[in-house]
């Protein structure tokens, strides 16, 4: 469905950010702003983002 376009590294940046801002979002201390960890969330899991398809970015390491 989506073309994979976001790179290890920055899954991995993505989910813990999304985590940890869902986790604030959670316990009250940044309010409900953090549920805006969903994104990156969702994104890093997906492995694709939809700003990098629509500017044709991508940290996924290049075939040879």
């Amino acid at each position: 469905m989506f073309k994979t376009n976001v790179g290890g590294l920055d899954r991995g940046a993505r989910i813990a950010a999304g985590l940890a801002l869902l986790g604030l979002a959670v316990t009250g201390s940044i309010g409900a702003w953090g549920y805006i960890g969903l994104v990156p969330l969702a994104t890093g899991l997906m492995g694709s983002c939809p700003l990098y398809a629509l500017f044709g970015f991508s940290t996924c390491p290049r075939k040879s």
